[in-house]
């Protein structure tokens, strides 16, 4: 007997067999049958499926971390195993990455000219005539000529802005809302300001030390140890405070325990140019004879040395993937570096009128210099040498100290010598955030568990190396010798590897016994023959005693000695 579903297969069959003919019979053979839409649209679906698995595909090499490991010469089958799913896993995630990006809803965009017209021709006046309040409202300009000039900070989530005036005035300013936060007057020189791991906590170098206030003003700690500070800056995965002063010491202190991390001597004088590579950490320091180093915690001597410029190093920035560094110099040169090659050829040169005093790259790789009152923005100036910027601003009667792009905005926030301005750059800030990276609307709650998180995660200082992904790899330069047959070591004992024995004869006293075994020294000389007197002496007293021989009749005709 059939089963229900193999008869309601064959009739399924038997339906499907005949819609050729009954389209036929309907006068329909020349449009498509009713079994061939079906064909069509299962091949159309494949068709796609493919497309968009290709597209998927492509999207996900960006999210890659590097190529597989060949597990085919692996013998260890475990971890053969472990290997094989350790790939598919980081594989799988690139592919969820790469499907994600249909959740990024915004997208960045920029000054588009028609016609004759060009970007930097227009005017900061007529852009915020024609962007919405909410945009407009950002542009705004604070007069500040009693304390000036100013130098300024921003959170990582750009909400708060730290300014810092040189006559010793320092105040935190909620700048979307303008709601001021803490206001000093110090009543000393003040170099620099940095915000520490959020907008609760900040570092201000002054004239003698690095102190450190919270966000209501109060003096939290006094850094004696970081003498005369030219600039400050913070490491926000390590929570390490980073000085270089007059002395030329780089110091490096840990926020979180309050120890000094290592104290760093440069050799090359005083430093007023310092900046951080986002993408390692590691600290690159401008100085007066051309040449940038770049340093790490873990090392006495810098790790990388050369020489940019003819002259004094005046500012520069590198970007958010760490590939590229721009350098401005006394010679009047903006430089563009590849860090990966280390090479002494820059990849572009541009010239400015007078030289160029602060740097700095955006989120989207728009690239400010300042010279002077006026402010240039660079566009793709890595790609490619760029004619003309992107945009231009000018400041009458001012003259730009810093200038720092806000995270998340396309706002560009200047301190000059009258006090501190913003000036809107369409295109600047990253539209979509990752609330685990940088959450520009945390609340209260939100923030106490952020810092919490990233104490527990905090990176230690050791770990801060040039190319922190080396780990990952695999070093094959190093090939194996071939072992060296029985004659060979035979011929050459002093060349054969130590073997180490077992049971406690290769610990180190063992060891240092065996290397001073034929040191010969008077204690050693006198200690030997002591001993070997003392052994004579035990074996003298083992030996039997001979007994006394009886007289005999013979010992008559025994000469006798004198």
């Amino acid at each position: 007997k059939t089963s229900p579903c193999r008869s309601a297969m064959s009739s399924a069959e038997d339906e499907f067999l005949k819609l050729p003919e009954q389209a036929a019979a309907a006068g329909a053979g020349t449009a498509p049958s009713k079994a061939r839409k079906i064909l069509a649209s299962k091949k159309k679906s494949k068709d796609s499926t493919k497309l968009k698995k290709s597209h998927i595909g492509r999207r996900a090499k960006a999210y890659e971390r590097g190529e597989d490991v060949s597990v085919k010469e692996i013998k260890d089958k475990k971890l053969k195993a472990v290997m094989k799913s350790k790939q598919a896993k980081a594989k799988q995630a690139a592919r969820d990455a790469a499907m994600a990006e249909i959740l990024r809803t915004e997208t960045p965009g920029f000054l588009e000219a028609e016609g004759m017209e060009q970007t930097f021709k227009f005017p900061q006046s007529e852009i915020v005539k024609h962007v919405d309040e909410a945009s407009a409202s950002k542009a705004f300009t604070l007069n500040l000529e009693t304390f000036a000039p100013y130098g300024l900070n921003f959170t990582a989530n750009g909400r708060h802005m730290l300014i810092g005036g040189r006559r010793g005035h320092v105040a935190t300013v909620a700048w979307e809302t303008g709601r001021l936060g803490t206001e000093l007057h110090l009543g000393q020189t003040v170099r620099d300001v940095a915000w520490l791991q959020n907008e609760t906590m900040f570092a201000v170098a002054q004239k003698r030390h690095v102190y450190i206030y919270d966000h209501q003003g109060t003096e939290l700690h006094l850094l004696q140890k970081h003498v005369d500070p030219c600039k400050i800056d913070f490491l926000r995965y390590h929570y390490l405070l980073v000085s270089v002063g007059r002395a030329g010491y780089l110091k490096y202190q840990d926020v979180s325990t309050g120890q000094l991390v290592c104290e760093l001597r440069t050799k090359l004088g005083a430093c007023n140019v310092m900046r951080q590579n986002p993408w390692n950490a590691v600290m690159h320091l401008g100085h007066s004879n051309g040449v940038v180093t770049l340093w790490t915690p873990n090392m006495t001597s810098p790790v990388v040395k050369q020489l940019c410029h003819r002259g004094p190093v005046q500012a520069l920035a590198i970007d958010s993937t760490g590939k590229y560094m721009t350098t401005a110099g006394l010679d009047g040169q903006l430089k563009i570096w590849d860090i990966r090659k280390f090479k002494d050829e820059a990849l572009f040169e541009y010239f400015t009128p007078t030289p160029a005093t602060t740097l700095d790259i955006s989120q989207r790789g728009l690239l400010a210099a300042a010279y002077g009152a006026h402010v240039q923005i660079w566009k793709d100036h890595h790609v490619r040498k760029q004619q003309s910027p992107y945009m231009n601003h000018s400041i009458p009667g001012s003259v730009v100290n810093e200038c720092r792009f806000v995270p998340f905005e396309d706002m560009l926030g200047i301190g000059t010598s009258t006090g501190i301005c913003t000036m809107l750059v369409p295109g600047a800030g990253e539209p979509n955030f990752d609330t685990f990276e940088a959450n520009p609307f945390q609340h209260k709650r939100q923030r106490q568990e952020a810092e919490v998180r990233s104490l527990l995660d905090k990176i230690p200082a050791e770990l801060i190396t040039l190319q922190p992904d080396a780990i990952l790899k695999v070093d094959r330069s190093k090939v194996k010798e071939p072992e060296a047959s029985a004659d060979q070591k035979a011929k050459s004992p002093a060349q054969a590897e130590v073997k180490h024995k077992q049971r406690g004869k290769s610990s180190s006293k063992r060891r240092y016994l065996r290397k001073t075994a034929n040191v010969v020294t008077e204690q050693r000389q006198a200690l030997l023959e002591r001993l070997q007197r003392e052994k004579d002496e035990r074996a003298k007293a083992k030996q039997p005693q001979k007994a006394e021989r009886k007289p005999d009749v013979l010992d008559r005709f025994v000469r006798k000695e004198d």
